[in-house]
C-alpha cells in the first residue's frame, strides 16, 4: 500500500532495516520481519547495504519478500549517486514486480570513484519517478539539523523546499536527540510552506563509539543528557544499550504528544528494540492497545 495514503488517513508507526555488513541474506530478513510484524508497522524500509546501489538486487529482493511472504508494506531505499536513467528504471520495474508501493528516493553518500550521470539532486530523482512511475508513493529525506553538507539551516530547508515541490510524498527525518530540533524544524518548514508530512527517525543509541560516529556522518547534535546517560552506563555495553533504548522511548512519548505525522524506528536489526518501542507508544495512546 502507498505510505502516502496511510499518511492521509493516520499517523503512522514504521521500522527500518539494514545491512549492517555487506549483504544481508533474504532468510535472515524474512526471519527478522517476521518478529517485526508481530508489532504490526505500517511499513518497514529497506536500506541499501554499504556498497550503495551495487547491492539493489538484494534490496529489491528482500522487499519483495516482505511484501508477497509476509503481507508487510516495504518501503525500498534508491540512490541516484552514479545511477543511470536505465539502472532506475530497472530497478523500479524490479519493485513494481514483487509487490512493492513505495520507494525512498536519495542522492546517496558521495564515495571514491563515483560520479554524477544522469542525476545531481535526490530532487532530480524524485520527478524523474514521479513523471515515469506514478504508481508508486516517493519519500524522500530531511534533516532537521539541516543537511551536512549545507552552509546553513536556511539553505537546507530551501533544499527541503525543492524536493516537496519535486513531488515528494512524504519525508524521513534523519536520526536526531532533541525533540526541540522537531519543533524548530516543523516551524521552518510551516514558513516556508512545506506541507509535505514528515515521519520522524529515532534511532537508539547503542555504544559510545556508535554515538561518536553518528556526529561525524550524520552531523546529528549529540545533547547533554545523552553524555550523562552513556556515562552512567559507564564500559558496561549491555548497560549503554539499555541507556538508548530507554532515551530513544523517551523521545517518542514526547513525540507522539505533538501531533506528529509519524515515527519511523531505525531498529538496529533488533526485535528487542522494536518491542520496546511499540510498548511505549501503545502506553501513550499513540497506538492502539
Amino acid at each position: 500500500m502507498r505510505i502516502s495514503e496511510i499518511l492521509a488517513k493516520k499517523q503512522t508507526f514504521s521500522f527500518e532495516i539494514f545491512p549492517p555488513k555487506g549483504d544481508m541474506p533474504v532468510q535472515e530478513a524474512l526471519e527478522l520481519c517476521s518478529k517485526l510484524a508481530l508489532n504490526e508497522p505500517d511499513f518497514i524500509s529497506v536500506t541499501y547495504s554499504a556498497g550503495g546501489s551495487a547491492n539493489s538486487d538484494n534490496t529489491s529482493a528482500i522487499a519483495g519478500v516482505l511484501a508477497e511472504d509476509l503481507n508487510l508494506n516495504p518501503m525500498a531505499h534508491l540512490t541516484c549517486l552514479d545511477a543511470t536513467k536505465a539502472d532506475v528504471d530497472s530497478y523500479l520495474d524490479a519493485l513494481k514486480q514483487r509487490g512493492v508501493d513505495n520507494v525512498l528516493a536519495l542522492r546517496g553518500d558521495p564515495m571514491p570513484g563515483k560520479q554524477h550521470k544522469d542525476f545531481t539532486y535526490a530532487s532530480d530523482l524524485i520527478s524523474y519517478i514521479k513523471s515515469t512511475s506514478p504508481e508508486l508513493a516517493v519519500g524522500a529525506a530531511c534533516y532537521l539539523e539541516g543537511h551536512i553538507e549545507c552552509e546553513d539551516f536556511a539553505t537546507s530547508i530551501e533544499h527541503l523546499k525543492i524536493k516537496a515541490d519535486a513531488g515528494a510524498d512524504f519525508f524521513v527525518s534523519q536520526l536526531f536527540f532533541e525533540n526541540e530540533l522537531f519543533l524548530r524544524f516543523r516551524e521552518a518548514c510551516d514558513r516556508a510552506r512545506i506541507k509535505t508530512p514528515i515521519c520522524l527517525g529515532i534511532m537508539p543509541f547503542t555504544s559510545v563509539k556508535q554515538i561518536q560516529r553518528m556526529a561525524f556522518t550524520c552531523g546529528a547534535s549529540i545533547p547533554a543528557t545523552v553524555i550523562k546517560r552513556l556515562a552512567a552506563a559507564g564500559d558496561d555495553p549491555m548497560a549503554q544499550r539499555i541507556a538508548g533504548v530507554r532515551y530513544a522511548c523517551e523521545q517518542l512519548r514526547g513525540l507522539a504528544a505533538e501531533g506528529v505525522d509519524g515515527l519511523h524506528v531505525y531498529v538496529m536489526n533488533r526485535p528487542d528494540v522494536a518491542n520496546a518501542t511499540h510498548d511505549v507508544l501503545v502506553d501513550c495512546g499513540y497506538l492502539p492497545a
